[in-house]
């Protein structure tokens, strides 16, 4: 490694603690330690990229760490970017991650040097918060300091524009463009102000209120809840929605309660990860709970778990729903809610279950499809819900354009208590559903690589030698989403479809060296309730079938 670039490094980094890890990674290196000298490649090789919704990376120095170098010259590079577009006010929000805080404040200096009005939100909060705050004060633009649901060694930098939305092409590389300028010449040439507003509660109390107005009905027996923040910054907000809602507390995991950026308790503090609701699981078992709710640790994502009786009647038992169908549940409530005009629409993104549409046609409203991200999905024009398979829920979109797993918690909560005046329950719903609109069983498959060169091998390889078969079912057609399909702009990967409604998406992950396979059957169902059963079976077996095909063309040699 060129130790110029490291001793440039120190001179210009404004943080102690980063220029002391540096200088021992240094030591270390020129002592013979190939671990040092391998982080030393990776943190001055390239830079962090500035792409879907922002930054996000491990904390640490050097241009390809998240440090306050990097976040100086990013928001540098947005206020130029904003100044550009005449904008003049943005607020920052921040999470309980390791430095977030710091990146807050580092960001308002240059904010206020650049001679933009900067207001900062009073303490940690969830980032639907500071999504509501740009709306609801009339910003330019919006910085959420966190690295959502990343494990606890890392930090991001999520950036919304005045719309409430996140940012997406072509602006993103506008941005990008003014960051590389100004990473280009000294530090010191970044003006730092100190005038920035920080703002009170009063930002929070808003948020509060209009979470909380979502519920117009209550319930007679409200559902019994155990809830998790994951270590979060989720935790007080909720708890006050609920409460200005008009329904109970729910029951905390202890251990996951308060914030906590080591997340002691989970090695990926992710509602998706194996075991990583194994506490809260617990929980609810212990408490004889209804549900469950967890956020990851921004709160913009929310998951549920039922209790449900077991088939042989040994007890209850608890389902983890997916993404897909806690989407379709809060679709059919607000197509029951009286809250949804003719022109309204329903979004999801493409690689999620596409129930939705069948959901949305039949209550004669409007469906679209949009790339991955919410970025996208926020923006389609009248949107009334959007949803995507990786527990993101926007419910609310005149107020947080963005998904939000505090509100999303707060309406399924609602609606499992309406259910229980009813005597029925989620699963109930759940199963009338899939008899009306037929079994949409999804799965995912990802497999992660030592290079992206061999991910685009191998897409490319699928890609002029297409197979015709999977698991013993006919390959209807490709569509190359490169290419654009269906109206969307081009994106890299390929779509399978399957004779009988199955599909197949196969596509890179944009943050990781992976490669994620997203997989559905339909299976009708004939007989009503009685045949649920068979039919459920029937797609299991064939959504197994495929994904182990899946797998094994993942495992092959390329090239």
């Amino acid at each position: 490694m060129d130790r110029s670039l490291l001793r440039a490094w120190l001179e210009e980094d404004p943080d102690p603690e980063t220029r002391a890890a540096l200088a021992t990674l240094m030591q270390a290196a020129d002592l013979g330690s190939a671990d040092a000298e391998a982080e030393l490649v990776d943190s001055f090789s390239g830079r962090l990229t500035f792409g879907t919704a922002g930054l996000r990376g491990a904390l640490g120095p050097g241009p390809n760490r998240m440090n306050r170098m990097v976040v100086r010259q990013t928001a540098a590079g947005l206020a130029a970017f904003v100044r550009e577009q005449s904008g003049r006010v943005i607020v920052i929000g921040f999470d309980a991650r390791h430095q977030s805080d710091v990146f807050a404040r580092e960001s308002a200096a240059v904010f206020a040097g650049a001679g933009l009005r900067v207001m900062i939100l009073p303490r940690a909060l969830p980032t639907p918060v500071l999504a509501h705050a740009v709306l609801s004060l009339g910003c330019d633009a919006g910085v959420m300091v966190t690295a959502s649901h990343n494990p606890a060694v890392d930090n991001g930098y999520k950036v919304y524009l005045g719309d409430g939305a996140q940012i997406a092409a072509p602006v993103d590389q506008q941005i990008s463009d003014h960051i590389t300028r100004v990473a280009a010449g000294p530090l010191s040439a970044i003006t730092l102000g100190d005038e920035w507003e920080t703002l009170g509660e009063e930002v929070l109390v808003r948020y509060v209120a209009r979470a909380a107005s979502l519920v117009r009905q209550r319930s007679l027996r409200p559902a019994r809840v155990v809830y998790t923040p994951m270590h979060g910054v989720g935790g007080t907000v909720f708890n006050a929605v609920l409460s200005a809602a008009g329904l109970p507390e729910p029951i905390m995991v202890v251990e996951q309660s308060e914030p906590d950026p080591d997340f002691p308790t989970v090695a990926f503090p992710n509602p998706e990860e194996p075991g990583a609701l194994d506490l809260a699981l617990a929980t609810a078992q212990c408490c004889d709970a209804d549900l469950l709710i967890a956020h990851d640790p921004d709160a913009d994502r929310c998951a549920v778990g039922l209790r449900v009786q077991d088939a042989e009647g040994t007890g209850p038992k608890w389902r983890i729903l997916t993404g897909d169908e806690v989407g379709s549940l809060l679709a059919w409530s607000l197509t029951r809610a009286d809250v949804c005009e003719p022109s309204d629409v329903f979004a999801q993104s493409i690689v999620s279950g596409t129930m939705l549409r069948s959901i949305a046609q039949t209550a004669g409203l409007g469906h679209v499809q949009t790339l991955t991200g919410f970025k996208w999905i926020s923006r389609v024009p009248n949107l009334r819900f959007g949803y995507e398979e990786a527990l993101g829920y926007c419910v609310d979109p005149g107020y947080v354009r963005d998904k939000d797993g505090i509100t999303a918690g707060l309406l399924v909560i609602a609606m499992a208590g309406r259910l229980l005046d009813e005597g029925r329950t989620l699963a109930d719903v759940l199963d009338d559903l899939e008899v009306e609109h037929g079994i949409h069983a999804t799965t995912q498959i990802s497999r992660r690589f030592a290079t992206t060169a061999h991910i685009g091998a191998l897409i490319d390889g699928l890609r002029t030698d297409p197979p015709t078969v999977m698991a013993g079912i006919k390959v209807q057609g490709v569509d190359d989403l490169a290419c654009g399909v269906d109206g969307l702009p081009p994106t890299e990967g390929l779509r399978f479809v399957l004779d009988g409604g199955g599909r197949i998406i196969v596509r890179p992950s944009g943050t990781e060296p992976k490669i994620k396979c997203y997989l559905q059957v339909v299976e009708r169902v004939a007989g009503g309730l009685d045949g649920l059963a068979a039919a459920r079976a029937s797609a299991r077996q064939r959504l197994d079938l495929i994904a182990a095909d899946v797998e094994v063309r993942l495992s092959r040699p390329v090239g």
